[in-house]
């Protein structure tokens, strides 16, 4: 079918040729002093701004003054301006690698105390969970930066001192707990200690940090902001589940109030200042000892027996499902939090639904509605948007009435569709919406109210038939383009079968084993790719949209039916996509979660990476590689966007990296044995200690705006 993404966003011109707001934009991008030239109207900075365009990547001089006499204008600068730094190479090494014109620094590191009053990380592993609940979480992962006001005492715009807020996902039990006395399992034996220790590090910190003159970062460790949000922090819920009985316990027979967060994976962040925390993996946490039979409905979310191996439920009956069989549906939920008020309580908002939430990309609609779009992230599962039922106050932005908006709304699942061109890997689709009593979301079909349309969220996009798609990831919306939206899809090779997720919601996750469809085209897709939408009108409240696929990663050595797209190739290697954002001037950043090994299908691609993207012309380039074994997550910005935040995730993750280290009878180390030794394989971001997720700082060294 004829291509449905011109650039013309319905204007006359039918020309390929960039748009002058485009050519606007980018050197903005490369100079943002040049935007002082459009105040006073494009008409008369027209031509001294587009002759600018041929030295981009300059300092912040002030604009030249019009010439009396202006040349012909220059051609249109070539899209590459977008990416405005060279390329990194792989590395296998255990480093972050940066571009040449880049530094970058990690702060906050796993275990540092969140304030000056809390316990010193100890290198063996030997803080109890006491200290852990006064420390920086394991795992950082997604994260938003607020800047303060003028005043340095409430939300605003500052670049040189804020909140840093960012999740915990999960422990990497290895380098975790100090040794047990089992010389087979360093964890054993497994005590009710660890399980309180482990759910300390899970959650949220709350981070004051500020620049100094020279460009570094500091944590403020005085600051009253200081905090954590863990595993055992109380949390109210709110919105349509609230209160219903699947929620309820003995603990909490009001179905309101739960006990902490948990596998906070991605982030969203508000225009009234708070920040949102995403539940993903929730479902490994829960097990149980003795006999049971689970119900369709903990199959459909995963819950087993063993769980992921973290053994709570042998140990804390809050995780036993015998025991507390409710206990599950509490979580996999989307956290609300207002960093800026330490004594608030975050409240869990049922409205957005329930499942492996990944990240949550918020956007003002131009009617005013609040939408946010998510992903389910595990194979062949669903995307999702909310639509708020209320509107937002641009007036005032942090009233109470803006800050309920997530509370009340319509959750709709996405179905993609073929398009006219079979094989053209682009279509058509519809939002199909999760309301009890449509679209077959009945009592009759397991439905009681709204409520366990909420619950169950799974099970309704099956009921309405959502398409499966590979591991829906990190959503994120061009900024410079309304109505273009972004999705991960991580990889899966579970796809190229006959079986789908059952319409009664019946089927247990990640079993179901579908054909390939235009929107998902390997049968084993390893790689991963990237998915992108324009939703009908530009309106993000539309309920159809066309779609296309950015980006298909893979080897470009591979031209069979798994070959990646055209914009691959061998300086920009890379596999499973997963976060995923795009800066304020259009270009969006691609970070992966994949193979390290270095060989077969990953030959080329090196350790995890980050990856810079133009929207426009598809370029691709790499900008940053971590360390050993980790995975590159979480971005953020300073508002001037001349200091950029990521997460380096379970640095030292043995893996199938290459350089995983050796016994002398030439066998691989295993958990057990690096869990001995803890310094065999890597030590970022400190040297001779235990490596320890950590934010990274990356700044330019002359100062200027990142991307540039």
């Amino acid at each position: 079918m004829a291509s449905i993404f011109s650039n013309d966003d319905g204007v006359s011109n039918p020309s390929g040729n960039t748009a002058l707001t485009e050519l606007v934009d980018r050197a903005i991008a490369v100079n943002p002093a040049r935007r002082r030239l459009m105040m006073g109207g494009l008409g008369a900075a027209a031509i001294p701004f587009l002759a600018g365009l041929s030295a981009c990547g300059g300092g912040d001089d002030p604009a030249p003054a019009p010439a009396p006499a202006p040349a012909p204008a220059p051609a249109p600068a070539p899209v590459e301006q977008m990416l405005g730094f060279a390329a990194v190479a792989v590395s296998s090494g255990d480093a972050i690698v940066v571009p040449t014109g880049y530094v970058s620094s990690a702060i906050i590191p796993w275990g540092e105390p969140i304030n000056e009053f809390a316990p010193a990380f100890k290198a063996d592993a030997s803080n109890t969970s006491a200290d852990q609940e006064q420390q920086i979480g394991d795992n950082h992962d997604g994260m938003a930066f607020f800047g303060f006001n003028t005043a340095g005492n409430a939300f605003g715009e500052r670049s040189d001192e804020g909140l840093l807020v960012l999740n915990h996902e999960y422990i990497n039990p290895e380098y975790f707990y100090a040794p047990g006395t089992d010389a087979a399992n360093w964890m054993l034996p497994f005590t009710y200690e660890k399980a309180q220790k482990a759910l300390a590090a899970h959650g949220v910190s709350v981070v004051h940090v500020k620049r100094a003159a020279d460009g570094s970062w500091s944590h403020v460790k005085n600051s009253p902001y200081n905090r954590r949000i863990h595993g055992n922090t109380p949390l109210s819920i709110q919105g349509p589940a609230a209160g219903n009985d699947l929620l309820k316990t003995a603990a909490d027979p009001s179905g309101t109030d739960v006990k902490g967060t948990l596998n906070n994976c991605g982030n969203g962040r508000t225009p009234w200042g708070t920040y949102l925390t995403c539940e993903e993996n929730f479902n490994g946490y829960f097990g149980w000892n003795g006999a049971r039979t689970p119900s369709a409905h903990e199959n459909r979310y995963g819950i087993a027996q063993s769980g992921f191996g973290y053994m709570w439920h042998t140990v804390d009956p809050r995780f036993d499902v015998n025991v507390t069989p409710n206990e599950p549906n509490r979580h996999g939920w989307i956290v609300e939090i207002d960093p800026f008020n330490p004594a608030s309580k975050a409240v869990k908002r049922t409205a957005l639904g329930r499942f492996k939430h990944e990240n949550a990309e918020l956007v003002v609609a131009a009617n005013g509605k609040v939408v946010v779009y998510m992903g389910c992230d595990e194979r062949n599962e669903y995307v999702y948007k909310f639509v708020s039922a209320g509107t937002f106050d641009k007036a005032n932005p942090t009233s109470a009435a803006n800050r309920r908006l997530l509370e009340d709304g319509t959750l709709y699942a996405a179905k993609f569709e073929a398009g006219a061109t079979a094989g053209d890997n682009m279509g058509t689709g519809t939002w199909i919406a999760l309301v009890h009593g449509q679209n077959g979301l009945t009592a009759q079909n397991g439905f009681a109210n709204q409520a366990e349309v909420m619950i169950k969220c799974r099970q309704a996009a099956d009921r309405v038939g959502a398409t499966m798609m590979d591991r829906p990831e990190w959503v994120s919306a061009n900024p410079k383009k309304p109505g273009e939206v972004f999705i991960t899809l991580t990889n899966n090779n579970r796809r190229g079968g006959t079986t789908s997720n059952a319409v009664d919601g019946t089927t247990t996750a990640g079993s179901a084993r579908p054909p390939v469809d235009e929107a998902n085209p390997r049968s084993n897709n390893v790689w991963g790719h990237i998915v992108r939408w324009n939703e009908a009108g530009a309106d993000y409240t539309a309920m159809t949209f066309n779609w296309d696929i950015f980006v298909m990663a893979g080897q470009p050595t591979v031209t069979d039916a798994r070959k990646p797209s055209a914009n691959i190739n061998a300086n920009n290697l890379f596999n499973s996509p997963d976060g995923l954002a795009f800066d304020s001037f259009g270009r969006l950043w691609i970070q992966t979660d994949g193979s390290n090994a270095n060989t077969g299908d990953f030959a080329g691609m090196g350790n995890n990476q980050m990856l810079a993207a133009d929207p426009v012309s598809k370029e691709i380039r790499r900008f940053l590689v971590g360390p050993s074994g980790c995975e590159i997550t979480g971005i953020t910005w300073t508002p001037d966007r001349k200091t950029m935040f990521i997460n380096v995730q379970h640095p030292g993750e043995l893996g199938s990296h290459p350089n995983r280290p050796k016994k002398a009878d030439g066998s691989s180390f295993v958990d057990n044995d690096i869990a001995r030794d803890a310094t065999k394989f890597s030590t970022w971001p400190t040297p001779n200690t235990r490596p320890r997720s950590a934010t990274v700082v990356v700044r330019k060294t002359d100062g200027g705006v990142i991307g540039t």
